[in-house]
């Protein structure tokens, strides 16, 4: 019973409001209905003021008052989560109003309008480099800004986020045993973030990735490929002199050389017997 009557308050209340917005749509008095808006976008009921600013605002084009009414007009998308028409919005507003003294605000709104349509690490991340491009000319336009630490912050978000998913494809084709296609994407992977705190795990799995290759491949083609696990090891010594893996990183130098020893072993019993 108490359910039912929440639901019948609720449309009550719905249908109440949508009648008011439809007499204020009707108005032919535009001071009237401009005042609904502000007074709408004031309460938070952004759909509504959204409704009442898009049927004026041609009414108003070129006054004195419609570069507020756009700017509020622009944020009413932002609040309802609208993030591509509120992107469209404030780039459209720093377009018609390069020199306002909101312009540097409404940049900065353009970009983490992009940042707020970066989806999960699994998805097409689009949108999450183009984040990292306008928060990086936001800094460049305007070093002085209070928002800078704010788009530097956002910046590492998104690196971040790119950076696991390219962690997540190349250890995807290590666990499919793909080992030459997963030493080469965690080598991408050191070079597209050389400061990552990551770097030398992502140096140990493309190390093993290459001795693995080694393991599965024909004899003749052994030797060179644990000489390509040897120079990785050395590689790995020179970089990252303080990691904690370098017992295990010497263990795979160790086992290559010594497949390498028992290779040409073989190799010198099989010419002796000819």
């Amino acid at each position: 019973m108490k359910i039912f009557l929440r639901i019948l308050l609720a449309s009550l209340l719905f249908t109440s409001c949508a009648s008011k917005l439809g007499k204020v749509l009707k108005s032919k008095d535009n001071e009237y209905k401009l005042k609904m808006a502000e007074q709408y976008y004031a309460q938070k009921k952004y759909n509504q003021a959204q409704q009442v600013f898009e049927d004026i605002m041609p009414h108003f084009r070129g006054s004195e008052k419609y570069e507020d009414m756009f700017y509020k007009y622009s944020y009413c998308a932002y609040y309802q989560k609208d993030y591509i028409n509120a992107e469209s919005l404030f780039k459209t507003y720093l377009d018609n109003f390069p020199n306002s003294t909101r312009a540097e605000e409404i940049d900065y709104m353009h970009c983490y309008a992009y940042y707020k349509q970066s989806p999960k690490v699994d998805l097409d991340q689009t949108a999450t480099s183009k984040t990292i491009s306008l928060m990086q000319a936001f800094i460049n336009t305007h070093p002085e800004s209070s928002r800078i630490k704010d788009a530097t912050q956002i910046i590492d978000i998104c690196r971040n986020k790119l950076e696991s998913k390219e962690f997540k494809s190349a250890q995807l084709y290590f666990d499919l045993g793909y080992y030459k296609a997963a030493a080469v994407a965690f080598a991408s992977l050191i070079d597209d973030y050389p400061d990552s705190d990551k770097s030398d795990e992502y140096k140990l799995t493309s190390i093993k990735a290459y001795y693995k290759y080694a393991e599965m491949s024909i004899a003749d083609k052994q030797p060179e490929r644990f000489e390509k696990v040897i120079t990785e090891c050395a590689d790995f010594n020179d970089r990252f002199t303080n990691s904690k893996l370098l017992g295990e990183v010497n263990d795979f130098k160790t086992l290559s050389e010594n497949n390498i020893k028992n290779l040409q072993n073989e190799q010198t019993k099989e010419a002796s017997k000819r």
